[in-house]
């Protein structure tokens, strides 16, 4: 099942990724390619409280929508949020309770929720807000939900708003999840028929704020990818190491050496990867390693089963 393998390959790239967050691509360069696999390497790695093998923010706020989804069968954007505040205060979603990485603007925008402030009201709308705290989890939607292309566009630009609420931020998710669909529908690549496939969606809704911020994103695709927290530059940070790798093992190492958010850039690379060559590309060992908890196995088997509700 390419979805179960499309979580597993975000969340082990995820913590493939972690120790390496912060560095640059020149010290990244020098890693040898061994470092690159679980287990992690114990010694100068970021985050040293973080458990063994265990997945970031990524991988808990993954965790945390497709709990949500399944939960209430639809996007409910208060039950989401209060996921998210779970995670954040109590440490669900995350192994071992343990919280060590949580981006700026996210962690604004938490605690606005936390002090009342509606869930649908909470994201940053500047245009310095768009940090990739979204598209980072956007993946869960995109293996839970059956419906149409454009319920899919919505419900990406929705997940997005109590965290970040500008259009950027919105645009690059639903890019994300079309290109995920496309994958799991057996595309060889399926970005640019995402491209296109929002591109006629929003030009049938006369959709010109989203158009307009379309040709921004596009804009940058030729530009060398940094693996830095913007969200433009994510997206293509991840588009290179998938398309310039012929394994899942080579679009993860791709995607850590590009810096410095490499748990992030891993994560979303590892998902796409994963679908593209299959579970059983994935090394046994790394499958094997990944930390354990009971929230991975019960999201595992909600993205695996075939018999979900449609959102509506």
């Amino acid at each position: 099942m390419n979805k179960r393998a499309a979580l597993l390959g975000f969340l082990i790239g995820d913590a493939i990724g972690v120790p390496f967050e912060f560095n640059t691509s020149e010290y990244l360069q020098g890693v040898p390619k061994k470092c690159f696999a679980l287990p992690t390497p114990s010694t100068n790695r970021s985050h040293h409280q973080a458990p063994a093998n265990a997945w970031s923010d990524d991988g808990a706020q993954v965790l945390a929508l497709i709990d949500s989804l399944h939960r209430c069968q639809t996007l409910d954007l208060d039950d989401f949020g209060q996921a998210l505040l779970d995670w954040h205060m109590q440490g669900k979603y995350a192994v071992d309770g343990v919280i060590f990485d949580i981006g700026i603007q996210t962690k604004r925008a938490l605690q606005k929720l936390r002090n009342g402030t509606p869930s649908i009201d909470c994201g940053g709308e500047l245009e310095c807000h768009n940090g990739n705290g979204s598209l980072m989890r956007v993946l869960g939607l995109a293996l839970w939900h059956t419906g149409s292309d454009k319920e899919l566009i919505d419900f990406a630009y929705d997940q997005s708003l109590p965290t970040h609420a500008h259009i950027r931020s919105q645009v690059c998710c639903a890019l994300y999840a079309l290109w995920v669909r496309n994958l799991l529908n057996g595309a060889q690549d399926g970005f640019d028929e995402a491209v296109q496939t929002f591109t006629d969606i929003s030009a049938q809704l006369n959709d010109q704020a989203s158009l307009n911020e379309l040709h921004i994103v596009l804009n940058d695709q030729h530009l060398p990818p940094t693996g830095t927290g913007y969200v433009v530059d994510t997206l293509w940070s991840v588009r290179h190491a998938f398309v310039n790798a012929l394994s899942y093992p080579q679009a993860i190492e791709n995607a850590i050496r590009l810096g410095p958010d490499t748990d992030t850039i891993a994560a979303l690379t590892g998902a796409v990867a994963a679908i593209k060559y299959g579970e059983e590309s994935i090394p046994q060992v790394w499958r094997d390693t990944l930390a354990t908890d009971p929230t991975l196995t019960a999201c595992l088997d909600i993205v695996g089963s075939s018999k979900k509700p449609k959102l509506v």
